[in-house]
């Protein structure tokens, strides 16, 4: 399994609050509301940088807004492949939540590791463990890494 990591976020928030918006999927409802705000949209163009150009941004917007969110999982429409969950498989309160993938091509699990820092702030990272053959491996490498952080990001901007 290779894993990709992303870079350490710093969320102004204590870890229960950010642990108790994660470990409960409808509570990421808000990123499709988020979406359709044009100051959210800025937001996110300025993160991105010159990495997310419109159409990218279009699409973006069409595939979270058909999202389906239930406590326990998310799912999407994942173009030919058809459609793909992540799972809820275990939560570690208040320090990780970790999923697996369902009805995907790609075996692959994700976890996001909290940590306190103080009274009023938490560390958080992502780590994405997928079972790759070599060819996906050194094609989807980068796209994966920055897939990884910019998904840290996102999460990272969450209102908790």
């Amino acid at each position: 399994m290779t894993k990709y990591e992303s870079s350490v976020k710093k969320i102004y928030t204590p870890v229960g609050n950010v642990y108790a918006k994660l470990s409960d999927l409808t509570n990421l409802r808000v990123i499709q509301e988020r979406l359709a705000d044009p100051s959210f949209e800025q937001l996110v163009r300025q993160q991105a940088g010159d990495k997310l150009n419109d159409d990218q941004l279009r699409q973006l917007r069409d595939v979270v807004a058909k999202m389906q969110f239930d406590q326990d999982s998310v799912t999407a429409e994942a173009g030919p492949m058809g459609t793909v969950s992540l799972r809820i498989i275990e939560r570690e309160e208040p320090k990780l939540v970790k999923f697996q993938t369902e009805n995907s091509p790609v075996q692959a699990n994700l976890w996001i590791q909290l940590l306190p820092a103080s009274d009023v702030q938490c560390a958080m990272k992502v780590t994405l463990g997928a079972d790759l053959n070599f060819f996906l491996k050194q094609m989807l490498k980068g796209k994966l890494q920055d897939g990884v952080e910019r998904l840290a990001d996102m999460l990272a901007m969450l209102p908790y």
